[in-house]
């Protein structure tokens, strides 16, 4: 592909060549047929007019080529200069929402709920069964230990996410009891297969803030692949009393995270019954 600055060089000189090439043309052509060509009014032209008449042409000639220069140099300077904040922009999103994922990440490492939840529910369990208090100390650490090592990677294979997932609903379900239930059936072959990391968790997380879970009427949060390469999370609908506050930055970014990361989008479904995520899995 040519340069533009080649171009414009070669523009220039093919453009001067033309016209030296058409003056001398029709020099010659007056010199040799000027008695034949001027009938009206013979006009004795000497050798320095001739000259003169050469150079006006070639001047007008490169006069035109100038315009044609400028306008070529003033598109492309606008183009390159558009470019260049349009990447600018981009650039600055891109930092964005790394920087609000990754804030995100910290503020759920450091959550006091999150937290004191957790911690409320392990001294009921010590007390209860000392066992299960074991087992909810070990996957509390599992989930701590996750974050702080993955939230600032950007792809993390689907079976560490789904390892951790583990932990993390084990935390859950000692803590909410039968009002949510969760169902995963993932493909084996789709397992080495990569996501976002906290991907799951943001998106169950989600689901309960937005739902009842109660035991007569649990929430059901299904986890499954598909054969489009897919991770479908979906949950069924049971509507709060009074709606949660929700600034919809945890869906928004794992949205544009995946813009980053993939040419394929997150898709985002809801009807009266269920409200349903597919996020592509990344090969």
């Amino acid at each position: 592909m040519v340069r533009p600055i080649t171009r414009l060089i070669i523009q220039i000189i093919f453009q001067t060549i033309g016209a030296l090439l058409v003056t001398t043309v029709l020099s010659i052509i007056y010199y040799i047929y000027g008695d034949y060509l001027i009938v009206i009014q013979p006009i004795n032209v000497g050798v320095r007019e001739a000259v003169y008449t050469i150079i006006s042409i070639v001047l007008w000639a490169l006069m035109i080529s100038a315009l044609n220069t400028g306008d070529f140099l003033l598109k492309n300077w606008k183009n390159a200069t558009l470019k260049a904040a349009e990447y600018k922009v981009k650039a600055a999103e891109n930092k964005q929402i790394a920087a609000e994922i990754e804030l995100q990440a910290l503020k759920l490492q450091l959550d006091p709920h999150f937290v004191f939840n957790n911690l409320s529910v392990l001294s009921e369990l010590i007390l209860k069964d000392q066992q299960l208090g074991y087992d909810f100390t070990e996957n509390f650490a599992k989930v701590y230990r996750y974050l702080l090592v993955n939230s600032k990677k950007k792809l993390v294979s689907l079976q560490e996410e789904l390892h951790f997932l583990d932990a993390y609903l084990f935390l859950i379900q000692n803590r909410m009891g039968d009002g949510c239930s969760f169902h995963i059936d993932i493909d084996k072959s789709k397992l080495s297969m990569q996501i976002p990391p906290i991907t799951l968790q943001l998106f169950i997380e989600n689901a309960l803030k937005h739902n009842r879970t109660e035991e007569e009427n649990p929430l059901l949060v299904r986890i499954y692949s598909n054969d489009n390469d897919e991770l479908v999370i979906s949950n069924t609908i049971l509507p709060l009393i009074k709606k949660a506050y929700s600034t919809g930055i945890g869906l928004k970014n794992i949205v544009n995270r995946y813009a980053l990361l993939s040419d394929r989008k997150v898709s985002i479904e809801e009807n009266a019954e269920t409200f349903t995520i597919k996020v592509p899995l990344i090969k």
